[in-house]
């Protein structure tokens, strides 16, 4: 049933992968989460998952990262709704590999206004709302592809370098009104998104319950501690 006295997290990419293990995460532990997706159809199917054992308190709709006049009016609707945002969980991402010289112009937009814009664009839409009432989190689900180049990783290496430079200065301007920034930065997660699908075996990888846990842990941290970058690795990768 409805918890109304929760707090409220909006999970972006919340419909499978990391953000919907970090959305389920949240909603075990007591949390409202409203969630988006660029699809419509994933929205609605994850939505009814969820609703299916966290009743009331899970919510979706339809966003485009990219768009700050999309990610505005999901803000504003949870807003309205719940008059609060007390975590921000920046997920969309994808990734688009190849040669720098074979990238199109258009996946590099692509994968840098998605991974890399579609964060500033929420990150400029709830600031408001948390400096005003001097507390709230913005956890940014970076990668260690935000420190390791690797060929073919142009467009993906670039926006997850960005995202650290824009989490890092976000951080600066929100941390005297009380609100904390952090990036995760994992390395190989058991998605189907990393770069090197090829692999059979994958129970080496880390999975999105462990990125979830450290949500949850970072968000146990007392307000006056701010661990503002993690770095997660598997712990026994192949040989």
């Amino acid at each position: 049933m409805e918890n109304k006295g929760a707090k409220v997290a909006i999970v972006t990419g919340g419909s499978r992968g990391i953000g919907r293990g970090v959305a389920e995460a949240l909603l075990g532990a007591g949390w409202k989460v409203r969630f988006c997706s660029r699809s419509r159809g994933s929205v609605d199917t994850a939505q009814a998952e969820m609703a299916a054992r966290f009743e009331g308190a899970v919510a979706g709709r339809p966003v485009d990262v990219r768009n700050q006049a999309e990610v505005d009016a999901f803000v504003a609707w949870v807003l309205e709704k719940e008059g609060k945002v007390d975590c921000l969980v920046n997920n969309a991402g994808l990734g688009t590999f190849g040669p720098v010289d074979e990238l199109s112009g258009d996946q590099w937009r692509e994968v840098i206004e998605t991974n890399l814009s579609g964060c500033f664009c929420f990150v400029h839409a709830v600031a408001p709302g948390m400096k005003k009432r001097a507390e709230g989190w913005t956890l940014n689900i970076a990668s260690l592809a935000a420190k390791n180049p690797f060929a073919g990783g142009a467009a993906y290496n670039a926006s997850k370098f960005g995202l650290i430079g824009l989490s890092e200065a976000a951080m600066l301007d929100l941390r005297p009104h009380g609100v904390r920034v952090a990036s995760i930065l994992p390395g190989s997660v058991d998605t189907g998104f990393a770069h090197r699908t090829d692999r059979k075996d994958r129970a080496w990888m880390l999975t999105p319950e462990d990125i979830a846990s450290m949500v949850l842990h970072l968000l146990s941290y007392p307000q006056n501690a701010l661990p503002s970058l993690v770095e997660m690795r598997p712990a026994k990768p192949p040989k």
